[in-house]
């Protein structure tokens, strides 16, 4: 990696934006009202890299970069903090997460061997009462299950083994099945959060991502069905025109060339 990596140019072009000869868009933003931007630039990287499309990858990595600047612009703007103390806080906990890498002051000391979560227990504002203290209620519903379910299984709270997991999804879509068969709307939506989160449970076994999967098959969807789409525009005929099983034969289609 190159050193001396210069991020001023962006910050003045922040400073700019917000200055009262500014934008006038940029100068009413808020913490709150960015919100939504800074989850959909992050769901954009993603999809680039699974995508592997490097060129997009860079830009959108600029696009969150643009993001971490802007909230830390508006705190130094408030006396909360700079985007030096945010560089320099996230420096610090690298380098305290990773003693095997950054020896301490005195290397000779024998110190106990900590893991991930425990040095991260240590630092400042991450005291946790409970167990599942720290997982965010605003994550993606899928990213949220399993994170809690990591959490749960480090104290002990999982199966020893693989055979219940898949066990538990099979009792979990057999009541589901029974709340659509009862016609029980509450409770079918209840149930097919169960199946989901069971799902969740069964992916980590196999240190799968269930988000990461999802976003995958989303993209695959896309792109096959995009070709669907072109093929009932290139003919004569309308949407209403074509049969289920002519419309999947352009989805067959579409998997071929994948190949």
């Amino acid at each position: 990696m190159k050193k001396n990596i210069d991020i001023q140019p962006l910050v003045d072009v922040v400073a700019k934006l917000r200055a009262p000869d500014g934008c006038p868009w940029d100068k009413v933003q808020t913490h709150e009202s960015l919100r939504r931007y800074f989850i959909e630039e992050t769901y954009e990287v993603v999809d680039a890299i699974d995508n592997k499309d490097m060129h997009n990858l860079r830009e959108e990595l600029g696009d969150v970069l643009l993001q971490v600047v802007f909230h830390s612009s508006l705190a130094e703007e408030s006396g909360s903090f700079s985007l030096q103390d945010v560089i320099n806080d996230v420096t610090e906990k690298m380098i305290h997460r990773h003693p095997n890498v950054f020896p301490q002051d005195n290397p000779e000391k024998e110190e106990k061997i900590y893991t991930w979560d425990e040095l991260k227990a240590q630092e400042k504002g991450n005291i946790r009462k409970n167990v599942l203290d720290g997982i965010s209620k605003g994550l993606p519903a899928l990213v949220a299950a399993q994170k809690l379910q990591e959490k749960a299984g480090k104290v002990g709270f999982d199966w020893d083994e693989l055979e219940p997991v898949w066990a538990k999804v099979s009792e979990e879509i057999g009541e589901f099945k029974e709340a659509v068969a009862k016609k029980d709307r509450e409770n079918m939506e209840k149930e097919a959060g169960d199946v989901l989160f069971s799902l969740i449970n069964l992916f980590r076994w196999y240190k799968i991502s269930g988000e990461n999967a999802l976003n995958r098959t989303n993209t695959k969807f896309r792109r096959r069905f995009s070709h669907v789409e072109a093929c009932v525009n290139q003919s004569d005929r309308s949407w209403e025109d074509f049969s289920l099983a002519e419309l999947d034969a352009f989805w067959e289609e579409a998997k071929v060339q994948e190949k």
